[in-house]
């Protein structure tokens, strides 16, 4: 037990299900539902969803209604609901919004950032400082996000140091914490390490995030690996939503139950009903015909169909 002795005593967990996890679905998701499951998420006690994203419709068209999403939502105190802002037309959509929060996101594959956002990693991070600026001097708080931290899928392995490069350079200019990204799944626990270390010689620990995908099963031990470190924010997404476009066969977030699961048999605290958790799960997948990626969620649903609840 030595090994699992410096854990963290509450964790974080940042839900990016309504966003993540659906802006690639190809049938449109009402706004009536997502809607919902923001509602839902909130009534199982996440403290933060990440709502929705102010991005061009023509390339993510899942996202287009935005300003409705965020209209619609009753807010709940205690609660923040961030957004994707990557340049300053979507900022002021999400200010206008009444969005309090906001995130740009980067790369540490160059491949990467030309495929997905149209320019380099340093032309990326230009064009982030005056929205940065721009969100902070409206009262916002801005958080960074950094693809492809363990594996890039043109590129394969990225360096530690590139990771910590794009890390600080965010860091630098305002982001409150920086959210690492295992896009396409491919990392392991010793990389993960790796790749924090790599980090936290520029960036504290507790300013990092970890946002890891689970197509090769390594989530989860990805997560504990750095939890170890003393990273205590997770990015997850209900029943395991999402996956990357641009890599084949790569699946979605870890599933948010499967990280409360694992976190309350470590006694780490989250404050959230992984009961409730489990039912908004079920729910979307429902709504939007897919099945469960959570280990979590069908063990509960088989016990409860085996018990009659």
């Amino acid at each position: 037990m030595a090994l699992l002795s410096d854990l963290p005593s509450h964790v974080k967990i940042i839900e990016v299900g309504p966003r993540d996890g659906l802006q690639n679905e190809k049938a449109m998701v009402p706004t009536a539902t997502k809607v919902e499951l923001i509602h839902r998420l909130n009534d199982a006690g996440l403290s933060v969803i990440e709502a929705t994203a102010f991005v061009s419709p023509k390339w993510v068209p899942q996202m287009a209604d935005a300003p409705d999403v965020m209209a619609q939502i009753t807010r709940k105190a205690g609660v923040t609901y961030p957004v994707l802002a990557p340049n300053m037309k979507g900022l002021e959509a999400a200010i206008a919004a009444g969005a309090t929060e906001v995130a740009v996101f980067g790369a540490a594959s160059e491949s990467f950032s030309q495929k997905n956002i149209n320019c380099s990693i340093a032309e990326s991070l230009d064009r982030f400082c005056p929205v940065a600026d721009a969100a902070r001097d409206a009262g916002l708080s801005v958080r960074g996000y950094v693809s492809c931290v363990l594996g890039c899928p043109y590129e394969g392995d990225i360096a530690p140091e590139k990771v910590a490069e794009v890390a600080k350079a965010l860091y630098d200019m305002g982001c409150y914490e920086i959210s690492l990204g295992d896009t396409i799944g491919t990392g392991t626990p010793a990389k993960a390490q790796a790749m924090i270390a790599a980090v936290t010689r520029h960036v504290p620990t507790e300013k990092l995030a970890a946002h890891f995908h689970d197509t090769y099963g390594q989530a989860l031990a990805n997560l504990l690996a750095v939890l170890q470190m003393g990273v205590a924010v997770i990015d997850s997404s209900v029943a395991g939503l999402g996956g990357c476009p641009y890599a084949k066969g790569a699946s979605g977030n870890v599933a948010t139950e499967d990280v409360v699961y694992m976190l309350n048999g470590l006694g780490i605290k989250t404050g959230i009903d992984l009961e409730k958790l489990a039912e908004t799960g079920s729910w979307i997948c429902d709504q939007i015909a897919k099945s469960s990626a959570s280990k979590v969620n069908m063990a509960l649903a088989a016990k409860r169909s085996t018990t009659g609840d």
